[in-house]
């Protein structure tokens, strides 16, 4: 019998999962902007705050226009328009009642990694958090401590 712990002779053994905290520092890209992001295992897809959200048509497809806006830990106010074809259109229902709601490809800066990852938008001026990463996101990520925050400052190229 094999202790699962113990590496088997002759294998080769992986590097752990990295381990976040449940609230982090990010960069949104392009751009830069910094950003706390709360992990949320609780949702599938991961959600951005999206002000003055704008429906167009591009090329014959559906596209949003919106805006980014965040204050970051010295209280200075970050802003940024994006533009994004809507990938899909989600439907959520809870509590609150229903939900519809675009979801566009972002890219995240986490820790020393780039994730390009859907987000779905919805104004979120009213919460706490700019940014809910969901379970699509935290597989990538690595496993998540609940007792852990801010481990690691966003690294990447800009």
């Amino acid at each position: 019998m094999v202790n699962a712990a113990e590496p088997v002779q002759g294998s080769v053994v992986s590097t752990p999962p990295k381990v976040f905290g449940w609230v982090e520092k990010a960069l949104l890209l392009p751009g830069a902007l910094p950003l706390n992001v709360k992990m949320d295992t609780g949702a599938l897809t991961s959600s951005l705050d999206a002000r003055d959200l704008e429906r167009f048509r591009k090329d014959g497809r559906d596209w949003v226009r919106f805006v980014v806006e965040v204050q970051d830990d010295h209280d200075q106010q970050h802003s940024m328009s994006y533009e994004r074809e809507v990938q899909r259109d989600v439907t959520l229902r809870g509590a609150g009642g229903t939900d519809h709601r675009p979801a566009v490809l972002m890219q995240i800066c986490i820790g020393d990694q780039v994730y390009e990852e859907q987000f779905t938008l919805r104004d979120r001026g009213d919460m706490k958090y700019p940014v809910l990463i969901g379970r699509r996101t935290i597989e990538h990520l690595g496993l998540i401590d609940v007792k852990q925050q801010y481990t690691v400052e966003p690294t990447c190229p800009k």
